[in-house]
């Protein structure tokens, strides 16, 4: 029996297989080379880009908890120029799908930064994380409601002509709501979902173990309930679904593409074994063929209900 195809498909984006890595534990694209080349990904999401470079919060600013890591970042990262003229050159030779994740604080700013980006030949698709606070808007998040989902990807659909990925925020009362207003709005897809807000106290010092206070949890730990949520959104959309959150092995992947994503993203499994994402990828392969599956596409959405 020949090898199944691992084709896939985020809306006019293809993707040799359905296995990618997660905004902000791939760093620029070269962190991995070591270990693997990256092309034989379907895609690499890199670190979020801002305007301008930022340094980020203060200390401490990863915080493990049980099944799960807390990161309060603060999306450090070198901003748009030095990413184009430093880290993009790197990239050269690398035949993977290369997505910019763009985070602002106004929707003047990611359409700055989607307009930059459209003549980028490098980057093939853009992930808008609408989960980063909106300024003029009191600190909400763009993605905490329907009209402000809908606003800021109607915005930069129209500043980006390529495929446009929206990323939604698990931390709001219905998810499905955000899913339509994206895609009512223009998106070709989406990433669901991003982390759950969460606190870690040391008991000792009585104070909270992360400088922010606060921070986004990913790791096994959310796995059910992005689980839950990639379910939800598949069933309320026609766009494609790219589903994460605390995938560690194939057989974690496997649930997601069953419950409905196109295409699944590894996170913080990069940091326990750097290769997790090649391991994932061959044991799909192998349960695919296992399975009689002549192509992923026949598994996506295949969860028995009945």
């Amino acid at each position: 029996m020949a090898q199944p195809d691992l084709e896939t498909f985020l809306g006019p984006l293809r993707l040799k297989n359905p296995v990618t890595v997660a905004s902000g534990t791939y760093g620029y694209g070269t962190e991995y080379l070591d270990f693997y080349d990256p092309s034989r990904l379907g895609a690499v999401f890199l670190k979020g880009l801002t305007l301008t470079g930022r340094e980020g919060n203060p200390p401490q600013r990863l915080v493990e908890t049980p099944s799960g890591l807390l990161n309060a970042i603060g999306l450090q990262n070198v901003g748009i120029v030095r990413f184009i003229e430093e880290k993009l050159p790197a990239l050269q030779g690398i035949d993977a799908v290369w997505v910019a994740n763009i985070c602002g604080s106004t929707l003047e700013e990611y359409t700055e930064l989607a307009s930059r980006l459209a003549g980028v030949d490098r980057i093939q698709a853009v992930e808008l994380n609408i989960s980063c606070p909106n300024v003029k808007r009191g600190g909400m998040a763009f993605g905490c409601a329907p009209e402000s989902t809908a606003q800021i990807t109607r915005a930069v659909r129209d500043a980006y002509p390529k495929p446009l990925i929206v990323k939604l925020s698990p931390n709001v009362t219905d998810i499905t709501e955000m899913a339509r207003a994206a895609e009512g709005a223009g998106a070709d897809a989406l990433a669901v979902v991003n982390t759950f807000l969460g606190m870690a106290i040391d008991i000792e010092t009585r104070r909270p173990r992360l400088g922010n206070v606060t921070g986004g949890l990913s790791g096994p730990a959310i796995r059910p309930l992005a689980l839950r949520m990639v379910w939800q959104c598949a069933r309320a959309v026609k766009i494609p679904v790219v589903g994460q959150g605390g995938i560690s092995d194939w057989r974690d992947a496997a649930e997601f593409l069953l419950a409905g994503a196109a295409a699944i993203s590894i996170g913080t499994a990069n940091f326990v074994d750097p290769a997790a994402p090649i391991h994932v990828l061959e044991g799909l392969r192998a349960w695919l063929e296992d399975q009689g599956c002549a192509s992923v596409r026949e598994v996506v959405g295949a969860v028995r209900l009945d």
